[in-house]
Protein backbone atom coordinates (compact mmCIF):
# COMPACT_ATOMS: atom_id res chain seq x y z
CA UNK A 1 0.00 0.00 0.00
CA UNK A 2 1.41 3.15 -1.08
CA UNK A 3 1.98 5.62 1.73
CA UNK A 4 -0.60 8.86 1.70
CA UNK A 5 1.95 11.25 1.79
CA UNK A 6 1.16 15.15 -0.02
CA UNK A 7 3.18 13.57 -3.13
CA UNK A 8 0.49 10.81 -2.75
CA UNK A 9 -2.76 13.36 -2.68
CA UNK A 10 -0.92 16.10 -5.22
CA UNK A 11 -0.55 13.73 -7.80
CA UNK A 12 -4.11 12.16 -7.67
CA UNK A 13 -7.04 13.98 -10.54
CA UNK A 14 -8.68 16.07 -8.07
CA UNK A 15 -11.17 18.61 -10.05
CA UNK A 16 -9.72 22.56 -10.16
CA UNK A 17 -11.87 25.33 -11.09
CA UNK A 18 -10.86 28.94 -11.92
CA UNK A 19 -12.97 31.65 -13.00
CA UNK A 20 -13.47 35.35 -13.39
CA UNK A 21 -14.15 36.83 -10.10
CA UNK A 22 -16.42 39.57 -10.86
CA UNK A 23 -14.40 41.72 -8.50
CA UNK A 24 -11.53 41.70 -11.19
CA UNK A 25 -8.93 38.85 -11.23
CA UNK A 26 -9.15 35.37 -10.55
CA UNK A 27 -10.62 32.63 -8.35
CA UNK A 28 -10.03 29.13 -7.95
CA UNK A 29 -10.67 26.34 -5.59
CA UNK A 30 -10.33 22.57 -5.53
CA UNK A 31 -13.63 20.91 -5.77
CA UNK A 32 -13.29 18.10 -3.22
CA UNK A 33 -10.84 19.66 -1.06
CA UNK A 34 -13.24 22.06 1.21
CA UNK A 35 -12.07 25.48 1.75
CA UNK A 36 -9.55 24.75 -0.67
CA UNK A 37 -9.48 27.95 -2.72
CA UNK A 38 -7.18 31.05 -3.96
CA UNK A 39 -7.25 33.99 -6.11
CA UNK A 40 -5.04 36.06 -8.60
CA UNK A 41 -4.53 38.48 -11.09
CA UNK A 42 -4.27 37.08 -13.98
CA UNK A 43 -5.29 33.23 -14.74
CA UNK A 44 -1.94 31.86 -14.91
CA UNK A 45 -0.91 33.48 -11.36
CA UNK A 46 -4.46 31.83 -10.43
CA UNK A 47 -3.39 29.01 -11.55
CA UNK A 48 0.25 28.53 -9.47
CA UNK A 49 -1.33 29.51 -6.91
CA UNK A 50 -4.15 26.77 -6.68
CA UNK A 51 -1.15 24.32 -6.45
CA UNK A 52 0.40 26.18 -3.58
CA UNK A 53 -3.06 26.32 -1.89
CA UNK A 54 -3.59 22.61 -2.60
CA UNK A 55 0.06 21.57 -0.66
CA UNK A 56 -0.89 24.07 2.12
CA UNK A 57 -4.12 22.16 2.58
CA UNK A 58 -2.95 19.14 2.62
CA UNK A 59 0.05 19.78 4.92
CA UNK A 60 -2.74 21.17 7.19
CA UNK A 61 -4.65 18.35 6.99
CA UNK A 62 -2.13 15.78 7.55
CA UNK A 63 -0.32 17.46 10.15
CA UNK A 64 -4.01 17.50 12.03
CA UNK A 65 -4.93 13.97 11.29
CA UNK A 66 -7.58 14.99 8.95
CA UNK A 67 -8.87 12.68 6.37
CA UNK A 68 -8.65 14.01 3.12
CA UNK A 69 -11.17 13.13 0.60
CA UNK A 70 -9.97 11.60 -2.84
CA UNK A 71 -11.41 13.00 -6.06
CA UNK A 72 -14.01 10.65 -7.81
CA UNK A 73 -12.92 7.41 -9.56
CA UNK A 74 -11.74 8.27 -12.71
CA UNK A 75 -12.20 4.82 -13.99
CA UNK A 76 -15.60 5.67 -15.65
CA UNK A 77 -13.68 7.63 -17.95
CA UNK A 78 -11.15 5.31 -20.80
CA UNK A 79 -9.73 7.60 -22.73
CA UNK A 80 -11.44 7.40 -25.75
CA UNK A 81 -15.00 8.27 -27.61
CA UNK A 82 -16.23 8.24 -30.85
CA UNK A 83 -16.27 11.21 -32.93
CA UNK A 84 -18.61 11.63 -36.30
CA UNK A 85 -16.90 14.06 -38.93
CA UNK A 86 -17.46 14.71 -42.32
CA UNK A 87 -16.01 12.39 -44.66
CA UNK A 88 -13.62 15.26 -46.10
CA UNK A 89 -12.79 16.91 -42.57
CA UNK A 90 -11.61 12.95 -41.76
CA UNK A 91 -9.20 12.78 -44.80
CA UNK A 92 -7.79 16.01 -44.26
CA UNK A 93 -6.84 15.13 -40.88
CA UNK A 94 -5.55 11.82 -41.98
CA UNK A 95 -3.37 13.59 -44.29
CA UNK A 96 -1.87 15.90 -41.87
CA UNK A 97 -1.22 13.48 -39.81
CA UNK A 98 0.36 11.34 -42.03
CA UNK A 99 2.38 14.19 -42.84
CA UNK A 100 3.52 14.50 -39.46
CA UNK A 101 4.32 11.08 -39.63
CA UNK A 102 1.81 10.66 -36.50
CA UNK A 103 -1.38 8.56 -36.05
CA UNK A 104 -4.65 10.18 -36.87
CA UNK A 105 -5.80 9.86 -32.74
CA UNK A 106 -2.13 11.11 -31.77
CA UNK A 107 -2.59 14.00 -34.24
CA UNK A 108 -6.59 15.03 -32.55
CA UNK A 109 -5.06 14.76 -29.12
CA UNK A 110 -2.39 17.54 -30.58
CA UNK A 111 -4.48 19.44 -32.07
CA UNK A 112 -7.04 19.50 -28.77
CA UNK A 113 -3.98 20.25 -26.23
CA UNK A 114 -2.15 23.14 -28.51
CA UNK A 115 -5.63 24.99 -28.93
CA UNK A 116 -6.47 24.96 -25.33
CA UNK A 117 -9.87 24.08 -25.78
CA UNK A 118 -10.39 23.00 -22.64
CA UNK A 119 -9.33 25.96 -20.56
CA UNK A 120 -11.28 27.95 -18.72
CA UNK A 121 -10.94 31.20 -18.82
Amino acid sequence: MKKKDIDYYMNLPYKIVIQKDPHGGFFAKVEELEGCMTQGEIYDETSRNIVEAMELWLESSLEMGIDIPEPDVVSRYSGKFILRLPKSLHRKLAEKAKKENVSLNQYAVHLLSERNVLRQP
